[in-house]
């Protein structure tokens, strides 16, 4: 699916705290789960299964997520090379360096809809897009990530898990797709 900005990659809130889950967008069956999560302002391709050992293998380091990221400023080339190196990174308060990434800046601005939320624009200073490819998934990395080289996210799009790319999707929509082959 196509989880757009505002939702939490759930579909039961065991908070006291509002939150607006997967199962408002679509009528799901039951047992389903979200592969891996996108957080609450990130937006983009969302696996979704009933087989917990297929989630377990794409969440794994075997498989890459690609993400298109609008980071502050016009970002150098020695950012985008000590992305692919590997950048220091707060985990859950303790030290960790990322494995290292394919990390790039996008000739072209890609084609979303426009942002459900107020993003700075060019106005205030120039943004770069960037694609990230990384096979591992701290707690908002790719967002620690960019921070730790200069360039803070402004906003986050997960375009790709493995073989399977959000291409066409619209937000908020779902497709059905056969068996994956992980």
């Amino acid at each position: 699916m196509h989880k757009p900005v505002g939702f939490v990659s759930q579909f039961v809130n065991n908070k006291t705290r509002k939150k607006r889950l997967l199962n408002e967008l679509f009528e799901f069956p039951e047992g389903t789960m979200a592969i891996g999560r996108l957080d609450v302002k990130s937006e983009g391709l969302l696996l979704l299964t009933t087989d917990g050992k297929l989630s377990h293998t794409i969440c794994s380091q075997k498989v890459d997520k690609e993400y298109y990221v609008q980071v502050d400023g016009d970002i150098t080339d020695t950012a985008l090379q000590a992305l692919q190196n590997g950048v220091s990174i707060s985990v859950k308060g303790v030290q960790y360096v990322t494995r290292p990434s394919k990390a790039f800046k996008l000739e072209k601005k890609p084609d979303f809809d426009p942002p459900t939320f107020k993003i700075r624009d060019e106005r205030h200073g120039p943004t770069t897009w960037i694609s990230i490819t990384i096979n591992e998934g701290k707690y908002r990395q790719v967002r620690k990530m960019t921070a730790a080289v200069g360039f803070p996210t402004l906003r986050l799009v997960r375009v790709r898990i493995g073989n399977i790319a959000l291409s066409d999707l619209k937000n908020g929509t779902v497709i059905e797709t056969p068996c994956l082959n992980y």
